[in-house]
């Protein structure tokens, strides 16, 4: 373990968490597990403690809200191939090279008690960064195309596609 976290040394990366230690404190070996390398990903300093921080800070309590039923919420990089992709870990001797996102997302899909369905996209790129949260606010779809993925795909019907399209106000 300690040759793959010898890519991170002295590369100027944190070690960022995409699932946030803090989010998982239910069980200790729940925790635990966020401290895997892969739940972690490069993000330079300024961006990993400060605005990405806040984010999670955000979610947190937008889920501590009364009217909140369930949060759920999925991260991931975002190689944004217009740009040379930078890497870690190139001149260790194990010959592994960890490539450093360029920006990451975070989407959230609230159940309000309710029942209504509420979603939220971020996409931010991985560097220091100032503003508030809401300018990082994207549609879902925009982080679909962006990552190449499909989010909350086994949700359908109308309102969802309205959800998925719009770029809301936050919470």
């Amino acid at each position: 373990m300690d040759r793959v976290l010898s890519d991170y040394r002295r590369s100027g990366f944190d070690r960022g968490h995409l699932v946030a230690s803090a989010d998982q404190n239910d069980e200790e070996i729940q925790n635990s597990e966020t401290f895997l390398l892969s739940n972690m990903s490069p993000q330079k300093p300024a961006f990993n403690r400060q605005i990405w921080r806040a984010l999670e800070s955000a979610i947190r309590a937008l889920d501590a809200k009364e009217e909140i039923l369930e949060t759920y919420v999925i991260t991931g990089p975002i190689f944004d191939f217009n740009t040379p992709i930078e890497m870690i870990g190139e001149n260790d001797d194990h010959g592994i090279s960890i490539p450093v996102p360029s920006h990451f997302y975070k989407c959230v899909l609230t159940e309000e008690r309710s029942g209504k369905l509420k979603m939220w996209a971020f996409e931010m790129k991985n560097t220091s960064l100032s503003g508030d949260l809401e300018s990082y606010i994207v549609s879902t779809s925009y982080i679909e195309q962006r990552a190449g993925i499909f989010l909350w795909d086994n949700l359908t019907g109308p309102e969802i596609e309205t959800e998925k399209n719009q770029i809301g106000d936050m919470w």
